[in-house]
């Protein structure tokens, strides 16, 4: 491993000379120590390294070593149910052999290299293969069976082929790759450089839904399996419970959260409630198709650029198997504050608000691995990958350099609102600004999984809420008695869809899951009893007689019926 010097500290920035021969992105590790970096500039033999770790103590003189590889995760059977920092070391392994803190230079496998798997191969000797090609299954738990891919790149005859248990590094397979005329051996875990996307063969126009058991997200501003969403919002809001809530519900397969800087009690809520969580489809433990990347807040700023980067990778791989995967970016604002303070201390040119000049080019290379694609192999296995990124703007301010590069690239906007929040109106997504441009891709699905008649629901409901705006607007000049009874109708009927629908408790053990049959027939409760009381007005049935009617309160306790009930 090639040697080099420390010349200059800066936090979290390091600067080396006799580099030469490094290239952009490569790992080192610096002091004797082994503080883990990574190079994101070179000049002539100098290199500017972001280190991972808490650089106090370190000064000019130092060695670095170079390791001449780029950021990698380790991809293998494992990797569920773990808990990784932003570099993918495993958190719950450090606490158990070095205690409560993750100390400098430590380095622990992400993957354990003692444990036996039980592997079952699904091809035979002189078989060929193409890079892809599922080679066999691994259990992991009892909710994802690990396949074990082809690696990219790689393809040929199957001259050797194992089953039975196996440690992550035993080889399983040996390939003979006639192009290259070379003989590969194929293991359980390989590596995959973190800022590389993983190859698909093709992307997919997304038809499907990703339900997500929330009311106003699923029959309002719906998002699709394989898209983007964006969910802005001031502090206190509600922004991480709602990525909570997606990770804990949503009908993915797989489960990616990424808490970038979050503060380390919402990911400590976050750890001890994961276990106690069963999956609705399944009934078994949610942490049995769930990875979460813990990079709080109290750690290392530098790391959390890796963190996003590292859970996205780790997307890619499930997703390359054929399954259903969503990634929860909590939040893309503080992963670009620590773009904004690399670059302030590399000396680069401010872009605007003092984050760098290609922070829209990187939040659109993150988001843009999102998708539904024709993943690699002779199958044509279909599967997709779903990004939905919180972000955290200053004050709330939607004109934040992060929020309008967001927007720019996702397709679904869940804007909260500070002022349903401190009305106690969660999830506080404001319905007069959020917006979904995945209706006409999920209509065709919706009308089969759902009903016909679902769709046409949403467009009232949203009518009326617009209607119910401008009433307020009127009502609040004029007085509520100069409104026509009609039109107080539209204002009991839009405070309905909002309390008894839109709001939803995310600690009620029954309201804080609904199934899309459950919300249409909701919906449809509050909407035909609207066409009833219109019907009743045009009779010259008074108003104040239709409102005190028993139904009211059979509607306002719909939300707490179970599934069953519906």
């Amino acid at each position: 491993m090639k040697k080099a010097e420390v010349i200059r500290v800066s936090g979290p920035l390091v600067v080396a000379s006799g580099c030469r021969g490094a290239r952009m992105f490569d790992v080192v590790y610096v002091s004797e120590q082994r503080l883990i970096g990574e190079i994101v500039e070179l000049k002539r033999d100098l290199a500017f390294i972001q280190v991972y770790e808490e650089t106090s103590g370190i000064g000019p003189g130092e060695p670095v070593y170079l390791s001449g590889e780029p950021l990698s995760v380790e991809l293998g059977p494992g990797i569920i149910s773990s808990v990784y920092d932003g570099i993918q070391r495993p958190l719950e392994v450090i606490r158990q052999q070095k205690g409560d803190y993750i100390k400098r230079g430590i380095q622990i496998p992400s993957l354990d290299r003692k444990r036996l798997w039980h592997f079952k191969a699904s091809v035979a000797v002189g078989q060929k293969v193409v890079e892809g090609d599922i080679l066999g299954e691994v259990e992991e738990t009892s909710l994802i069976k690990h396949k074990i891919l082809v690696p990219p790149g790689l393809g040929g005859e199957i001259t050797e082929i194992k089953e039975g248990d196996f440690r992550i590094e035993d080889t399983v397979a040996v390939l003979k790759d006639d192009d290259k005329g070379k003989t590969f051996e194929i293991k359980m875990c390989q590596r995959w450089p973190v800022r590389k996307p993983r190859p698909v063969k093709e992307k997919l126009p997304v038809s499907e839904m990703l339900v997500t058991g929330q009311r106003v997200i699923d029959t309002l501003f719906p998002v699709a399996k394989g898209g983007t969403a964006c969910i802005p919002g001031p502090f206190g809001s509600g922004k991480t419970v709602c990525q909570h809530q997606f990770a804990k519900w949503s009908d993915a397969e797989v489960v990616v959260y990424i808490a970038c800087g979050e503060r380390g009690n919402e990911v400590a809520d976050l750890l001890l409630s994961f276990p106690q969580l069963k999956d609705p489809a399944s009934g078994k433990p949610l942490m049995e198709r769930t990875v979460i990347i813990a990079n709080t807040s109290n750690m290392p700023v530098a790391a959390r650029e890796a963190s996003i980067y590292t859970g996205i990778t780790i997307a890619e791989y499930f997703r390359d198997m054929g399954y259903s995967v969503a990634v929860m970016a909590d939040s893309t604002s503080r992963w670009a504050e620590a773009l904004r303070e690399m670059s302030g201390r590399l000396e680069e040119m401010p872009g605007e608000e003092g984050y760098p000049a290609y922070l829209a080019t990187r939040l659109a290379e993150f988001y843009e691995r999102a998708g539904k694609a024709v993943c690699l192999g002779s199958d044509n296995r279909q599967a997709a990958l779903t990004i939905m990124g919180a972000v955290s703007p200053p004050g709330g301010d939607l004109s934040d350099p992060v929020v309008q590069n967001t927007l720019r690239v996702a397709k679904v906007f869940w804007g909260l609102d500070d002022k349903l929040a401190n009305a106690r109106h969660f999830p506080a997504i404001n319905w007069l600004n959020s917006y979904s441009l995945y209706h006409e891709n999920i209509k065709e699905y919706l009308e089969k999984q759902v009903s016909p008649e679902f769709i046409e629901l949403r467009v009232e409901a949203m009518r009326l809420l617009g209607e119910e705006s401008q009433l307020l607007e009127i009502a609040r000049l004029v007085g509520l008695e100069s409104l026509s009874e009609s039109d107080r109708l539209i204002l009991e009927v839009s405070r309905s869809i909002r309390e008894d629908f839109l709001h939803q408790n995310a600690f009620h053990e029954i309201d804080t899951y609904t199934s899309l049959r459950k919300q249409y027939r909701m919906l449809k409760l509050i909407l035909d009893f609207y066409k009833k009381a219109k019907r009743d007005l045009e009779e010259n049935k008074p108003l104040n007689e239709i409102l005190a009617s028993p139904l009211r309160t059979k509607i306002a306790q719909a939300k707490y019926s179970p599934e069953d009930n519906v």
